[in-house]
């Protein structure tokens, strides 16, 4: 939509010969009108987020095992540990909708690929991967290399 200056509706309707009082309740109303769509138009600025998602593993407790999941963020203000928490408000608000109500979700890995990204926006959770990914565990140690001596020729 294009945007037009006031002064140059102003012109128009003057030059139309409109009544003074027309002109100024149709003033009135753009104005107003502005101002509405000018308040609903400002938005809150983004939250910076944090991701959730990692195996430190040093011990070796977790060797041999496989682990999948799913990479999401959340406000970087909030506890790691609601993220579960909002990923189970996030299904039971879906569940309510119309397609909810069809094809409920029962388990965390359907909330994450069937819920729609607008749901998991009300609750301040953003699934980054809609499918399960593998998780690899780690010992968070990266090996160095002995500097041996050079032999000089």
């Amino acid at each position: 939509m294009a945007k037009v200056d006031t002064e140059l509706v102003k012109m128009v309707l003057q030059r139309n010969q409109l009544d003074v009082r027309t002109i100024a309740q149709i003033l009135e109303d753009i104005n107003q009108e502005q101002a509405a769509t000018a308040d609903e138009s400002e938005k809150d600025p983004p939250c910076k987020k944090q991701f959730v998602a990692i195996i430190s593993d040093p011990e070796g407790d977790l060797e041999g095992k496989e682990y999948t999941g799913w990479i999401l963020q959340i406000p970087e203000d909030e506890s790691v540990y609601t993220a579960t928490e909002k990923l189970i408000r996030a299904g039971y608000e879906f569940n309510t909708t119309k397609k909810g109500r069809r094809m409920p979700v029962q388990q965390i890995g359907e909330v994450c690929e069937h819920v729609p990204a607008s749901i998991l926006k009300e609750q301040k959770a953003w699934v980054k991967t809609k499918e399960a990914i593998f998780f690899l565990p780690t010992d968070n140690i990266i090996p160095m290399e002995k500097t041996s001596k050079r032999k000089k020729d």
